[in-house]
């Protein structure tokens, strides 16, 4: 993976996150090349930065109303897809890109509506989130291929059976 070392393993988890620095932000580039691409093309970019695991990048997207927040993600996937091409960089979208104690990439999406942001708003949120719990595993079952092996409860995940969540909680 961009930014290990050929035949080995980098230093453990942690000072990439939000790094700064040749030895803790491998890729910057490509993912500045990104931001201001998708600027050009419109998309309603919103922030970059550098994950737990060497070379692992997010980049948000929004706010955004309706089917347009899925559009703008699957437009900038592609910008990123043809940035790293020209960098001779292949991007992964899999949820546990290397197996062992390295985190995965979850593409978390957050979700607001008009009566979250108001008055009494955190009520309507705990209510929505009560309603997700009864269908987690529905849920679970159509995020997509790997997840079981990302959401392990270790490496700021809850476990795959168990639905959580909780404010200012990496893991839930």
């Amino acid at each position: 993976p961009l930014g290990w070392p050929v035949g080995g393993f980098p230093g453990p988890q942690g000072p990439y996150y939000c790094g700064v620095g040749a030895d803790k932000s491998f890729g910057r580039d490509i993912v500045d090349s990104h931001y201001k691409a998708c600027l050009y093309a419109g998309i309603n970019i919103s922030g970059i930065n550098g994950e737990v695991m060497p070379g692992q990048w997010e980049f948000q997207v929004g706010p955004a109303i309706g089917i347009s927040a899925g559009d703008e993600v699957w437009v900038a996937r592609y910008i990123l897809e043809r940035i790293a091409e020209v960098a001779g960089v292949v991007v992964s979208f899999d949820p546990k890109p290397i197996p062992g104690d390295w985190n995965g990439a979850g593409a978390h999406t957050n979700y607001s509506t008009k009566s979250m942001r108001n008055d009494g708003g955190f009520a309507v949120i705990k209510k929505a989130i009560e309603k997700l719990g009864l269908r987690h595993k529905e849920h679970i079952a159509a995020y997509g291929e790997g997840n079981e092996r990302r959401l392990t409860g270790r490496h700021e995940t809850a476990d795959i059976n168990t639905f959580s969540w909780g404010v200012a909680n990496r893991g839930a």
